[in-house]
């Protein structure tokens, strides 16, 4: 399908609209956009989304890198201009900005259950922040060499695990900003890290096309999945730990692949979901309250995010973001919002319908 380019003019200033007292500064656009449709009846339908919908006061001024769920109602981003920002996506409204970085923010991990989260940067450095705290730093944590790719914070909130290009691996002390483990592997270059819920596991994709299993209890290796083909990107794990996603990199259609895998005693490969042409940086995990069947959804540099049936690898919908550029994260905002941020139109506000079947549409963006 060849990608739509509209041409619009902006429109006059009379029919901008202005939410001031309840919502940040917004104007409402007419966006184009176009997806794919799997009928019921397997026809696959082409379709353009035409609506306004709002686009509140940007987050950030230039790329942003990653976003991801606070709670119900805040995100927590970063990006280029290196600045992490709280966002109030319901309503529209920049809650806090915190500031303390001196290159791109990397990735962006959030306390279950808490207002506190973590950056990471090119800096070299990972920093503790607190929504109702100081808009400084609560903790700092360096030790890296090289940028900061990797970051997951246990599920008692106790020890914060970090990842680098260096190689190596590093787990902390959350409380005394301490390093207590230290591990290295060659050419491990890492790209993500994701903490197993309610294990001493983490989880790690890497540069080097391997995704790692490492057992926090004295940070070894527990376990390696067969290499993949192409540099693993990014990987996400299932709220029952069972599953995990990991997503590669590629270029027309080669690679550009997700993958279910089993975290349990068989480890195995249980399904890929084909149909990016460029590389997926990103995976998630749909609630379950969405569809009849489980569901994960990814987001490319192709500009496209995709809704998957988790069990038989079949694409349920497309929806391309026009105009976005490469698309760098996906977090789940509430049990029917998605999360998505790109290089060019800053973060997409996407919400899962279900008339006439399972659909994927833009409503907001900042």
């Amino acid at each position: 399908m060849l990608p739509l380019r509209c041409h619009l003019n902006p429109a006059p200033p009379q029919v901008l609209c202005r939410f001031c007292a309840v919502m940040g500064k917004l104007q409402s656009k007419l966006k184009h956009s176009t997806y794919k449709y799997s009928r019921p009846d397997g026809i696959i339908e082409d379709r353009i989304q035409t609506k306004a919908f709002p686009e509140y006061t940007p987050a950030h001024v230039d790329a942003v890198s990653v976003v991801a769920a606070l709670n119900s109602d805040f995100c927590v981003s970063g990006g280029k201009d290196k600045i992490v920002v709280a966002y109030d996506w319901k309503t529209g409204n920049v809650v806090k900005r915190f500031r303390g970085h001196e290159r791109e923010i990397t990735k962006i991990a959030c306390v279950h259950k808490s207002n506190q989260f973590f950056s990471a940067s090119r800096d070299k450095m990972v920093m503790m922040w607190d929504l109702n705290g100081s808009p400084q730093p609560r903790q700092q944590f360096s030790g890296h060499a090289m940028v900061v790719t990797g970051l997951a914070v246990s599920p008692d909130s106790s020890q914060l695990c970090t990842g680098s290009r260096d190689n190596t691996l590093l787990l902390w002390d959350v409380g005394t900003g301490q390093c207590v483990e230290r591990a290295s592997v060659s050419r491990n270059l890492v790209t993500h890290l994701c903490w197993v819920p309610r294990e001493p596991y983490i989880l790690q994709t890497s540069e080097d096309k391997t995704i790692r299993l490492w057992d926090s209890r004295g940070l070894q290796v527990a376990h390696t999945f067969p290499t993949k083909q192409h540099i693993q990107t990014y990987c996400e794990v299932s709220d029952d730990g069972h599953k995990c996603i990991s997503c590669s990199n590629g270029f027309g259609g080669e690679g550009c692949e997700a993958t279910l895998w089993d975290l349990r005693q068989t480890r195995t490969r249980i399904c890929e979901y084909k149909g990016h042409f460029q590389t997926v940086a990103s995976g998630v995990f749909l609630p379950r309250a969405l569809a009849l069947m489980p569901v994960i959804a990814t987001s490319s540099h192709d500009c496209k995010v995709k809704i998957w049936n988790q069990d038989t690898g079949a694409c349920l919908f497309t929806l391309s973001l026009d105009g976005s550029g490469p698309l760098t994260s996906l977090a789940v905002g509430d049990t029917i919002s998605l999360l998505c941020a790109s290089f060019r139109r800053g973060i997409h506000l996407l919400r899962v319908d279900h008339s006439p079947g399972l659909e994927l549409r833009e409503v907001a963006a900042f």
